[in-house]
């Protein structure tokens, strides 16, 4: 699920910045915590439910 979120952001971050340029940076501040929560999943490691 938060890959699919992940993928998401980094396609409209993508767009926003080659197509149309949004003059706000509420789209790359949502890219660069979308990436931070990404590291924090790949150096925790994936926890089996108990």
């Amino acid at each position: 699920m938060l890959e699919a979120i992940i993928i998401v952001l980094v396609v409209l971050w993508a767009l926003g910045f080659f197509v149309v340029h949004i003059g706000s940076g509420l789209i790359h501040l949502l890219l660069i915590i979308a990436l931070i929560v990404l590291v924090f999943r790949l150096l925790g490691g994936r926890r089996s439910p108990v």
